[in-house]
């Protein structure tokens, strides 16, 4: 049988797919750390092992927790620990924030969990969801030098090129230098990728001199 983490994939990433496709990433991240926590309790397991509960009833303990102890005016535990696990400024130092109710699409993916005897996998879920918005959220700088000012088509090319090449958001930043006489220099991170007519004149003077 295939290991947690593996089991947990697909459904961390159809998760968050939805809630970003919607906006709601904090939402659902919020909700999917409680569970976790909820469903990592000794009594709550114990609940889940139990055949003679029904799955409706499994996930109905869980979200109705979570309405009682997040969704609600009143300050609580799993508040405080959400504002400190999630660092989210508003949350650590207004203890009176308000958090939604589980919402109907949530309500149904703890219901489709429940019913494939799949609750037990919410720690790995919420890993691997974090893991997709950590990812989402990438963002590297590319130092640009061109030997003279890209126009407006050349540096959307040149972003677009970049984001997929690095799976990540790029912000270009620029810079002119006229000795390069043509083509570009680009730095992200620790590489660097010389496309320079400079750069290639100083290749082929190495190779013609080995």
């Amino acid at each position: 049988m295939a290991d947690l983490s593996t089991l947990a994939r697909p459904y961390a990433k159809a998760a968050f797919d939805y809630a970003n496709e919607n906006g709601i990433v904090n939402e659902w991240e919020d909700f999917l750390f409680v569970a976790s926590t909820i469903v990592n309790d000794k009594s709550f397991h114990t609940l889940l092992d139990n055949p003679a509960v029904s799955a409706e009833h499994k996930s109905a303990a869980l979200t109705d927790l979570y309405d009682a102890q997040v969704a609600s005016a009143s300050d609580s535990a799993f508040k405080q620990l959400l504002g400190a696990t999630h660092g989210r400024s508003e949350q650590i130092h207004n203890s009176s924030v308000s958090y939604p109710k589980v919402s109907t699409a949530l309500n149904n993916f703890v219901n489709q969990l429940a019913e494939q005897e799949r609750l037990a996998l919410l720690p790995e879920v919420y890993k691997h969801y974090r893991r997709h918005k950590a990812i989402s959220l990438k963002q590297l700088d590319a130092y640009v030098t061109t030997a003279y000012p890209l126009t407006d088509e050349q540096r959307e090319m040149l972003q677009t090129r970049l984001a997929a090449s690095l799976n990540a958001s790029v912000v270009i930043h620029e810079t002119v230098d006229s000795s390069l006489l043509a083509g570009a220099t680009i730095k992200v991170g620790d590489k660097v990728i010389d496309d320079s007519m400079r750069g290639k004149l100083k290749q082929l003077k190495t190779q013609l001199t080995a």
